[in-house]
């Protein structure tokens, strides 16, 4: 085989090879995406539970949320603080 056909069968093996690894990276990038979307859908659950649990339970939580259901309660009772701050400076 001459030169240029050596040159056009290697051109065309490397284009394969690159086409074969773009295919390769796109379909994992998609796949990727999908993983985001789960876990997107798993936050916004995940907290949903952590609110409704704080509002039936903050009173009397069980052990294991008690530290975090006061540092709610507590983060809230700070901002009730700050919006009062805020409403005060305005008034004045």
């Amino acid at each position: 085989m001459d030169f240029l056909g050596k040159m056009g069968d290697a051109i065309s093996t490397g284009g394969k090879a690159v086409a074969d690894k773009a295919k390769v990276l796109a379909g994992t990038a998609a796949l990727k995406s999908q993983i985001s979307a789960c876990e997107e859908v798993m936050k916004k659950n995940y907290m949903e539970i952590g609110k409704l649990y704080y509002e039936k339970y903050s009173d009397a939580p069980e052990a294991s949320f008690e530290k975090r259901c006061q540092a709610i309660t507590n983060a809230r009772s700070g901002i009730y603080d700050i919006q009062e701050k805020i409403n005060a400076l305005k008034d004045s």
